[in-house]
């Protein structure tokens, strides 16, 4: 019973957009720079960029500015170095 209920779990979380899909590179890329565009009006707030891992590789999508959730602060997404090499860890709220 409890090995099904790791392989569902499993089956699960890899079908979840979060989760098993990004990777380690042995270095970590360059930082973007942009242009932050002018904000569209008040009560926003910017989003930083993000890495995301695709095709075997991460790729970087331009930050945007959104509006804020109630209750909640944004924390920006950070590189990690450990012994597999470099990982992205991406920002939340």
């Amino acid at each position: 019973m409890k090995k099904t209920l790791l392989i569902i779990g499993i089956a699960g979380c890899l079908a979840a957009t979060g989760c098993a899909t990004d990777g380690y590179v042995s270095d970590q890329p360059a930082d973007v720079v942009y242009t932050r565009p002018v904000s569209p009006g008040d009560g926003y707030i910017w989003i930083d960029g993000e890495w995301a891992w695709s095709g075997g590789g991460y790729h970087y999508h331009n930050g945007y500015w959104g509006r804020p959730r109630a209750g909640h602060t944004w924390t920006s997404g950070h590189w990690d170095h450990g012994t597999r090499g470099y990982h992205w860890n991406r920002g939340h709220w």
